[in-house]
């Protein structure tokens, strides 16, 4: 599948209004794919954060009083985090909101699809920036085994050069799975 071809399927209205449960903090992330054989954007965490310390996940954070909304938030941190700067007409749809079971996260993903990015420069909130091929990528996904794992929804792995993607990094690309047909 080309670039043209995920943007066709993945393409789909941005709704900023969410309705979600209180006790959740709202946060976004940014899904990036690039590149003629595509490729999609994801960091790991350092093991020293506070939350999701050591995780492989999309560059994204927390709603904070200065941003206009959750897309506001997912551009900015992408750009504090991997030094990319997306435009608010980059960004083609979004996919369902998730949560994360431990830190008390509703996250709204948004998808960014573009031909090319420059290279990227990690902020100390990103111990290492992948490029992932799309398509092998999301072939390795497997199913949880681990059934206290499956409070909130089911719960999928993913692999990538002996990393595992879990929890809700996981689920978004379960979604992005779903879309493509891979």
């Amino acid at each position: 599948m080309n670039l043209d071809e995920l943007k066709s399927v993945l393409s789909k209205p941005v709704n900023l209004k969410i309705d979600y449960d209180e006790h959740y903090s709202l946060a976004s992330v940014l899904v990036v794919i690039h590149g003629k054989e595509p490729q999609i954007v994801m960091t790991e965490k350092p093991k020293h954060m506070k939350f999701h310390a050591g995780e492989i996940s999309f560059p994204g954070g927390k709603l904070e009083d200065d941003d206009s909304d959750l897309l506001d938030t997912a551009l900015r941190e992408t750009s504090e985090e991997i030094g990319l700067h997306i435009s608010r007409e980059q960004v083609i749809g979004q996919l369902e909101p998730v949560v994360t079971l431990n830190s008390g996260f509703l996250i709204l993903p948004f998808i960014s699809v573009i031909d090319e990015i420059p290279p990227l420069l990690a902020n100390p909130e990103v111990e290492k920036i992948f490029h992932i091929p799309l398509k092998s990528f999301l072939k390795t996904m497997a199913k949880d085994p681990d059934p206290s794992h499956n409070i909130i929804q089911e719960m999928y792995t993913f692999e990538y050069q002996n990393q595992i993607v879990w929890g809700a990094s996981a689920r978004i690309l379960k979604q992005i799975r779903n879309l493509v047909g891979f």
